[in-house]
């Protein structure tokens, strides 16, 4: 098959496919359906509360499913010494953040789970890069330790709600606010001009490590830092740095989430197309003693790259009639298709069909 003639995410999943068997990741597939308690149990690690559930034969409450990395943690088990390493192409179904109408989300991804050391979160991360990297050469993977966001938050004595607002207005980059926050609740300011200076680090991972360096002081701040470095001493050469950019302000829900976190952009797409990080935290809601860390990649806002680079959806609009002999409709597609442009054949001048060109059989005589 002629790769010009699938669509951008059509082609990462083939791609992607390959790169996660190279690492050992092997297929996952599950049900559309799953009992819907256990997506009750874990509604705020959910984007949406709302979840489309029915009763099934048996009586049980079901949900199509609207996340996939619960259900492989539920399946999996608590092996000593040992990763447990899958990937998935799914479809999640979700209610649309523009819309607040239900539609179907495909993704694409991978779960890395077991006693992980530095060297998984390390090969994540880089796979991470490495499946942006096949969709565009032009992309952005930011980065955080949420094991700094905490360290730096305990140094300030904030605890309850007051902590979770001051993680927001970190998310948010707003100083304005988490000053005025802190002020009121009698916080140690200088902890808080800590706060506020790793506040507004954006920058390339290896740069933001020099600036953050003398940030942090408390032993738990410094552990994080050099789980970073490690990081960053273990991505392979052939993956640009300068792609790999930390930001302080990317915050996960910390129920959840520890450690290294991340999401991926591409220009001409509004939202993130990849998220991922460590969620220990959610392992142990779950009753799981182990570690986990992977991430998805959202093939449908890839369509948006589609929409931009595609100017016509097809080369040739080949028209014809009854008049016209079908040998001679047929002769001429297969000509153009095999020179790789893509046909459409018609009776009639489709409304909404773009073209680059025009080819008129219509009212030729059979023989």
């Amino acid at each position: 098959m002629d790769e010009r003639l699938l669509k951008r995410e059509e082609r990462a999943v083939f791609a992607l496919r390959g790169l996660y068997r190279l690492y050992g990741y092997l297929p996952f597939k599950m049900s559309k359906f799953e009992e819907y308690e256990l997506y009750a149990r874990n509604l705020d690690f959910l984007p949406s509360e709302r979840v489309i559930t029915f009763t099934d034969v048996n009586g049980r409450l079901m949900a199509l499913k609207p996340d996939v990395t619960l259900s492989i943690i539920k399946k999996g088990e608590d092996l000593p010494g040992v990763r447990q390493r899958l990937c998935y192409d799914e479809s999640v179904y979700r209610p649309s953040g523009s819309t607040g109408a239900f539609r179907e989300i495909t993704q694409t991804g991978l779960e890395c789970i077991g006693d992980l050391d530095g060297y998984d979160i390390g090969e994540v991360v880089s796979l991470a890069q490495r499946s942006l990297a096949l969709v565009s050469e032009d992309y952005v993977l930011t980065i955080n330790h949420l094991g700094l966001l905490t360290a730096l938050l305990d140094e300030t004595g904030a605890a309850g709600a007051l902590r979770r607002s001051l993680a927001v207005c970190t998310a948010g980059k707003n100083l304005h606010d988490l000053r005025r926050l802190a002020a009121e609740a009698g916080l140690d300011s200088a902890a808080v001009e800590t706060l506020c200076g790793c506040a507004g680090v954006y920058a390339p991972l290896e740069t933001a490590l020099e600036r953050l360096a003398p940030l942090c002081r408390s032993a738990a701040a410094q552990t994080a830092l050099g789980e970073l470095r490690e990081l960053c001493a273990l991505l392979p050469d052939d993956l640009r740095r300068d792609r790999l950019v930390f930001d302080f302000s990317l915050v996960s829900d910390m129920r959840y989430y520890n450690g290294v976190v991340f999401r991926g952009y591409l220009p001409g797409v509004a939202e993130s197309v990849l998220t991922g990080g460590q969620y220990d935290q959610l392992m142990r809601r779950m009753g799981r003693r182990s570690r986990g860390i992977g991430f998805a990649l959202y093939l449908d806002r890839l369509e948006e790259l589609d929409r931009e680079e595609q100017e016509w959806d097809v080369d040739v609009l080949l028209l014809c009639d009854e008049k016209t002999p079908p040998a001679r409709a047929a002769a001429a597609a297969r000509r153009r298709t095999e020179q790789g442009l893509r046909v459409s054949v018609q009776h009639a001048v489709p409304a909404k069909l773009r073209f680059r060109e025009i080819l008129d059989l219509r009212g030729e005589e059979r023989p």
